[in-house]
Order: C-alpha cells, then structure tokens, then sequence
C-alpha cells in the first residue's frame, strides 16, 4: 500500500474504508471504476485511491484525509500525470473493464470501449456525435449545426496531434479529471473517481480547466517540465472539454448549452488555424 501511504492515506487499520454505493446500479459499473483506478495506478506514475472490495451495488476504497492544495503539490501533480500519460494505452476509447460509464453516480451514462486506431474516430464518432444526437433538442437547430461543424474538424484529424503536428500516440488517461476526482491530502494528490480510457493527453489537461481546478497554471507548468508541450497547445484544449460539455448538457440540461456551443465555435475556428 505505499502509494496510498504515501499519499496521506494512512495505514489501511486505522479507518474504515470509504463506501461508495448505489442501489440499482447498472451492471458492471463499480467493477468499471475499479478497473479503471487499478489501471491508473498500475504504472506508480500518481498516486490513486487504493481498492478494497468491489461489490455490484458498491465499491469499497481506502479513506482519505483531505488537506488545502499548495503549489507545490500542484506542480507535482502536473509532472506525475506527464508520467501516467506517457505510460500508454492500447489504443483510442479502450478502456480496461468489460464496459465504461461517465457521469455521475446517479445517472452515468455508458460509453463504448471499442479500441480505435485515431483519436479523431473514437473521439468524434464514439464520444461526441452519440451525445450530440441525444441533446439535439437541447441545443437548438442553430446550437446543434455548430456542434455539428466543430465534430466534423475533429473527425477530420485537426487534433490528432497537438498544434496540428504529429499525431500523439494512445496515453492512459483518467478521463473525468475536473477539480472534484482530485483529492488533495497531506502527501499531495490523489486521483478518485475515473472514466480511465486511451485517449489524447490534452483530454485531462483540458477537463481540468472545466470548472478551474486549484493552482491550475502550477499543474500545468509541471506537466510542461516532465513532458514539453508545443508552444499554442492551450488552444487545442476547447477539442477535448467538448465531450465534458455535451455530457452536461445532456445530463443537466440547456444551463451549459451556451458553453458548449461557444466551444465548438472555438474548435471549429482553431481547426482552420491549424490547418493554414
């Protein structure tokens, strides 16, 4: 258990574990996430929550002790995820359980685990054009063409790569990595909560400036330190936080359409950036 000691998790004895559960369940859900924090934690890149027990209707992890976030544990942070990233991943929208869920615990919605080639396949016909078509009415005719513009950039390979250069290879990402799935500790961060897949690197990076994430630009500049960035990257991120957009918009409703269809203005408009 050194990784969670390490992370101010204490000694296994000393807390009862923290339960997660549901009644109801969809099948095969906890045993998805559990697979997912296994995978994460498979490299020793970060520190993730350590799994006890994993039943149908809840999941047992070890329990943490929240602390305040510094920068230097951001900056940490930023270089440990360079590492997981770096570790790989067998391919696009692979995902190391029998299926995968992304949402809440209430109402998560199943995502496929087909493994793609591209990014550009699983991210526009696997992730994006499923939840478009589920919240067409939400976002309006107009809404839902410029969704539909910014998609099409993306299934044409604007962001394989990063900045329009090479494509990037499958990384092992979290996958839901907004501020709430990082537990900040006395040992420094800890990653709870995924929707771990192969996907592109920027997708955390991205999903992290969803709702502003504590000492955001530290993260940032210790993922650059551990693993260079091209200089602009930061305006390919609108490409990679659609997803988590759309998946508000379709879990909550129309109170994040006008954010998602400004971004995919943004995504439409840094494609014909890149492409010259």
């Amino acid at each position: 258990m050194a990784e969670q000691e390490q992370a101010g998790a204490g000694p296994r004895a000393e807390r009862a574990p923290f339960v997660k559960s549901r009644s109801g369940a969809p099948s095969g859900f906890f045993a998805a996430e559990a697979d997912g924090l296994r995978w994460l934690a498979e490299p020793g890149a970060v520190p993730v929550v350590e799994v006890l027990e994993v039943r149908e209707d809840a999941l047992h992890l070890v329990r943490l002790e929240s602390a305040s976030p510094d920068a230097e544990a951001a900056r940490d942070l930023g270089a440990r995820l360079a590492r997981l990233h770096d570790a790989g991943a067998p391919g696009f929208g692979w995902a190391p359980g029998d299926s995968a869920w992304f949402g809440p615990l209430t109402d998560p919605f199943e995502v496929p685990t087909d493994s793609r080639d591209s990014f550009a396949r699983f991210w526009a016909e696997d992730r994006l054009r499923p939840l478009l078509a589920s919240c067409t009415s939400t976002l309006g005719s107009d809404g839902s063409a410029r969704v539909e513009a910014a998609i099409d950039a993306i299934a044409d390979g604007s962001f394989d790569g990063i900045c329009g250069q090479e494509p990037e290879p499958p990384a092992r990402v979290h996958g839901d990595l907004w501020s709430g799935n990082v537990m900040w500790t006395g040992g420094g961060a800890v990653l709870i909560d995924p929707a771990a897949h192969g996907g592109h690197r920027l997708e955390d990076l991205a999903m992290l400036s969803l709702f502003g994430a504590p000492h955001l630009e530290q993260i940032y500049a210790g993922y650059e330190q551990a693993h260079p960035l091209p200089q602009g990257w930061r305006e390919d991120l609108p490409a990679h936080v659609l997803f988590g957009l759309l998946a508000h918009v379709h879990l909550f409703g129309s109170g994040y359409t006008s954010q998602a269809i400004s971004t995919a203005d943004a995504v439409s408009a840094r494609a014909r950036r890149v492409a010259g």
